[in-house]
């Protein structure tokens, strides 16, 4: 894995052209995020990328670590879908968990805090088993889980911020890096819930055996397995 790292920097250095620039960078940063290292200072590579560079690649890092990397927040979205089948339910939720992890991932991506992934990892995995759980006995939104899922939302924001903790941000383009990666996060999830409400939601969620079939299973198995992560992550991991 090194040797492919050392080739994809003697490319950067020889001058190739744009296109081929970005995809053999994006590769070496997928080898970096899979591999045991993590970047101690910010490659040089990434101080040389232009505005629109930086934000076309962290746009693509944001997205892909939901889709298709991120499968633990994957279903946190999800359960926040399945609480109920309107759009203005879903929006709420939505809203807040996107302030809240915004709030974090900016601090920590701006070295502010520090939280460690020991804490963090368990805490999303019990963050999906509360909302699936929730899920079972209700279908109304109450001001309160709109509070939580805002605590949530903090916390997943500091799971975010390990991914740029690893690669690093561009100082010449930190905000804009920063601010990409967020949209890429939350184009991520605005697709999940599409994809849900187009392969579901739309064909089944005015049935009357929608939740008893659908709802409850589904919300169950997502339970079942974050429980399982957060059993893994706290005393396996």
């Amino acid at each position: 894995m090194q040797g492919k790292r050392d080739q994809g920097l003697a490319r950067w250095s020889s001058g190739a052209n744009f296109f081929s620039q970005r995809r053999n960078f994006l590769l070496m940063v997928l080898f970096g995020l899979f591999s045991t290292a993590s970047f101690a200072h910010v490659p040089e590579e990434l101080n040389k990328l232009s505005g629109s560079e930086a934000a076309w690649l962290y746009l693509q890092l944001g997205f892909t670590h939901i889709l298709p990397k991120g499968f633990d927040h994957v279903l946190f979205v999800l359960a926040l879908y399945f609480l109920s089948p309107r759009l203005k339910t879903v929006l709420w939720q939505a809203t807040a968990f996107t302030v809240a992890h915004s709030i974090t991932l900016g601090l920590a991506a701006a070295s502010v805090i520090d939280p460690p992934a020991s804490v963090v990892e368990p805490i999303i995995a019990l963050s999906i088993v509360f909302v699936a759980v929730e899920n079972l006995y209700t279908d109304q939104l109450k001001w309160w889980r709109t509070v939580i899922v805002f605590a949530f939302g903090l916390i997943h924001g500091c799971g975010f911020a390990g991914v740029l903790g690893e690669l690093g941000l561009p100082s010449s383009h930190f905000i804009t890096a920063l601010f990409t990666f967020n949209l890429g996060v939350e184009l991520g999830q605005i697709t999940v819930i599409l994809l849900a409400y187009l392969l579901v939601g739309r064909w089944f969620s005015r049935k009357a055996w929608y939740r008893k079939r659908i709802v409850y299973p589904v919300s169950l198995l997502i339970a079942l397995t974050a429980f399982y992560w957060t059993i893994e992550r706290a005393f396996l991991g």
